[in-house]
């Protein structure tokens, strides 16, 4: 794919727009090892050559800290939030650590600089070792493609897909107007400017027609400057990819008409090799992480290629949890689709905590391996699911399960047993649609290992037939034939410990009514419920027949 993303090409890509150089060489990093966000608190594992995003640091006497700790750590560059302050003790500091310093534009997000970064770095991980090239660009190099667009046709660009979102913008956005400069920071059309274009039938045009579509300014509601467009789909056959948005000053000439035109056609197959590529990558790291998983023969080799051998690792399961069963085609695609988003926010989130995780969607399950050091590590596991879930919000029920950390190939395995049952047992907790307000959402499995035995139990004696057998049974088959209530009777008494009073009014009964029917229930059931065996064996099956 493209050549290696180094802080040259991170800056000719994203400079101007997003990021500004404050200080440094940016030819002296050919490459860079990955993306991690400073925490003052838990330190992160830097890879090799960092590009590390200061969230949160301000004020020189912070900044040089940072930039000396970094420096020795062989960190590439650091990101500030615009404006820095950038004193002469700041300059210092950052040419002794041979750390550049940048800044990211005001109006611009941390998560979207985040995932942006991760996408230049991982091009060329995929594929053959030489650079593929279509139209004399880098295969899939989307951004050199908007550069090379913009050239021909004398315009600031972006190219977006289906939904609006942001793929790649050119440079020289600085010309363009305000909504263009919302859409690039925000990586998205705007809703406002989104919904006009939706009611004046322009987006039902630009997908009808074969060549480009004019647009008029959509003029912002505090009045200010708009300019008007020029867009064009984007198509592979009939199947549309996304489209080409050129801001104008000066109309639309022949000669950009067929500019945008064969553009269309060169962005068609980069996108298509970006999906591709994605596609191969997506399944190739889902293959790793199964192995690793699965701690067969293969699963050493597996962690190595994912660089995670002689780590102690914890596995994150996350499941979304689907609002009822799917009853057709179109609700089976759907939650696939909801799945594999959840999966990619999801491995988005972990590398931005720890450069080496790994993310794979396996089956309806996404797995997430993340390094750890220290004993608190399954802490430190929760406080990161939470976080995740936190961010994500209602929009999208999710539950995650956390097994303990696996320090060798057995361990991880082992681990991954575990976080599946306590993924399992959240499921089960919360039902299709997901728990209400307080419900549990993250949990350990040493948090909730009774319920997953309990729940391989209910397996075992499903797999065997086994129905309910003795006082519980008599029980039931009494209420059945009687309407009664005595296996309500013995199931309240129980979780109350005994404690008639508290037990009759979570049944909403006096407390001599339920004398009287847990009396029934010792002579019905032939139960001695002074024994404390009796009492275990009708717990257990009560809880069976609860799930």
């Amino acid at each position: 794919m493209g050549a290696p993303a180094g802080l040259r090409r991170v800056l000719d890509d994203l400079g101007t727009t997003l990021l500004d150089l404050l200080h440094g060489d940016p030819d002296a990093v050919p490459r860079l090892g990955g993306v991690a966000i400073h925490d003052p608190i838990d330190e992160p594992d830097l890879p090799p050559a960092a590009l590390v995003l200061g969230v949160g640091v301000g004020g020189a006497a912070a900044t040089i800290t940072l930039l000396t700790q970094l420096g020795r750590r062989g960190a590439a560059g650091l990101v500030l939030r615009a404006p820095v302050t950038v004193t002469p003790a700041v300059l210092a500091a950052a040419r002794e650590s041979g750390v550049a310093l940048l800044g990211l534009t005001r109006g611009a997000t941390w998560a979207q600089l985040a995932a942006m970064l991760r996408v230049l770095l991982a091009e060329g991980d995929v594929g053959a070792d030489t650079a593929e090239s279509l139209g004399g660009l880098p295969s899939g190099d989307l951004f050199a493609l908007a550069n090379a667009v913009a050239a021909l046709v004398d315009a600031p660009i972006t190219i977006e897909d289906r939904s609006n979102r942001v793929l790649a913008f050119s440079g020289r956005q600085d010309e363009a107007d305000r909504g263009r400069i919302e859409t690039v920071l925000g990586l998205q059309v705007p809703e406002v400017y989104s919904r006009v274009l939706t009611e004046r039938g322009v987006f039902r045009e630009l997908y009808r027609s074969t060549g480009p579509v004019l647009v008029d300014p959509v003029t912002p509601l505090d009045g200010a400057g708009a300019l008007p467009r020029a867009a064009i789909a984007v198509r592979a056959g009939e199947e549309v990819l996304g489209s080409i948005w050129a801001v104008l000053r000066d109309g639309l000439s022949p000669d950009r008409a067929r500019a945008l035109g064969e553009a269309a056609t060169l962005v068609a197959l980069h996108m298509l090799r970006v999906r591709a590529g994605a596609d191969v990558q997506r399944r190739l790291q889902a293959d790793l992480v199964s192995t690793a998983l699965e701690g067969g023969s293969g699963a050493r080799e597996a962690l190595q290629r994912l660089g995670l051998a002689d780590r102690s690792v914890v596995v994150l399961a996350l499941a979304a949890l689907d609002p009822a069963d799917a009853q057709d085609a179109a609700s089976d695609a759907g939650s696939a689709n909801d799945r594999q988003r959840l999966a990619d926010a999801f491995g988005v989130h972990l590398s931005a905590v720890h450069p080496r995780s790994a993310t794979a969607l396996v089956g309806h399950v996404a797995y997430g391996l993340v390094p750890v050091t220290g004993e608190d590590a399954d802490v430190r596991a929760v406080r990161i699911a939470t976080d995740f879930l936190d961010r994500i919000g209602p929009r999208l029920p999710a539950v995650v399960g956390i097994g303990p950390a696996g320090r060798d190939v057995a361990g991880l395995a082992a681990a991954r047993v575990a976080a599946d049952r306590a993924l399992r047992v959240l499921r089960v907790r919360n039902g299709a649609g997901g728990g209400g307000a307080g419900a549990v959402r993250v949990a350990r499995a040493d948090d909730v290992h009774v319920e997953g035995l309990l729940l391989e139990l209910h397996d075992l004696a499903e797999a065997r037939g086994d129905r309910p057998a003795g006082p519980v049974a008599r029980l039931g088959e009494y209420d059945a034939a009687h309407g009664a209530q005595l296996v309500p009777t013995l199931r309240a008494w129980l979780d109350a410990f005994g404690d008639v009073p508290a037990a009759a009014a979570a049944l909403y009964v006096h407390p001599n009514t339920f004398r009287y029917r847990l009396r029934r229930v010792a002579e019905v059931g032939g139960m001695d419920l002074g024994d404390p065996d009796v009492r275990f064996a009708a717990m257990v099956q009560l809880r069976l027949l609860d799930l």
